[in-house]
């Protein structure tokens, strides 16, 4: 499996949310979680990538266990993810930003603003490739406060492969988009994740219909039921955890 745990839970001073979690996802698939809000998805995402710590169980990326490992050695170990709130430096140009991922990628030594343009002009070439990937290249120059909602959510993704991720968490890559950036993303998440392991957090189902192979469903922190995109919308505890109503099944 490229990411696992097993009776991974997190307690806040009596407050269980996430709650014995067993989790299986498949080298090159991609693998959603959905369930209603407070379900636990974001609290799992912050275990899985080290910015908080389990209070009980193991996580394992390829087999190697992580339990407990900073955000920074987690990344090193080709686990990278996305955030629901974008966060950019307004003032600097795409072309920046991805030059300053590339810069602190593992292995380089961590991030130093002060380098020259001569210096940092080495990693231009991949900054402009993983711009063309998501769709950004033509917007390389531009302030990154003129970037639209979905061309700024494009380029975190481009900040995530600059990591060169063999893991890649998105978590509500399509929050607060139209129909038109929405489906734009789809794309651009079936395109990178050719040869990556994605794991999805979004609230809209015909994203994940469109791309999951497979589904978690949690609900108050317990995994709810697993299965493809058509087993679980089937599912009568699905339907029932969405809507608020008890279940006869």
């Amino acid at each position: 499996m490229a990411l696992s745990t097993r009776g991974l839970t997190k307690s806040f001073r009596g407050f269980t949310a996430v709650n014995n979690v067993d989790l299986d996802v498949a080298g090159g698939e991609i693998h959603a979680l959905v369930g209603p809000n407070g379900a636990g998805k974001t609290t799992l995402f912050n275990l899985l990538t080290g910015f908080i710590r389990p209070t009980s169980g193991t996580i394992r990326v390829a087999g190697e266990d992580i339990t407990g490992q900073e955000p920074d050695r987690i990344a090193r170990k080709g686990v990278a993810r996305s955030f629901q709130i974008t966060s950019l430096f307004e003032n600097l140009t795409p072309r920046e930003h991805v030059e300053l991922a590339l810069q602190g990628r593992r292995g380089s030594g961590g991030l130093r603003f002060w380098r020259s343009d001569r210096v940092m002009r080495v990693y231009r070439p991949r900054a402009d490739e993983l711009l063309e990937e998501v769709g950004l290249a033509r917007q390389a120059d531009r302030r990154s406060a003129t970037l639209s909602y979905g061309q700024k959510r494009a380029l975190e993704m481009a900040l995530v492969l600059a990591l060169d991720p063999g893991v890649m968490l998105l978590d509500e890559p399509t929050a607060g988009m139209g129909l038109e950036d929405v489906d734009r993303t789809i794309e651009l998440v079936r395109r990178i994740s050719a040869d990556r392991t994605v794991v999805l957090v979004d609230h809209n189902m015909h994203v994940v219909g469109s791309l999951a192979h497979q589904v978690t469903v949690m609900q108050a922190g317990r995994v709810l039921t697993h299965g493809t995109y058509e087993q679980v919308r089937n599912d009568e505890r699905v339907i029932a955890a969405y809507l608020g109503v008890e279940s006869h099944a």
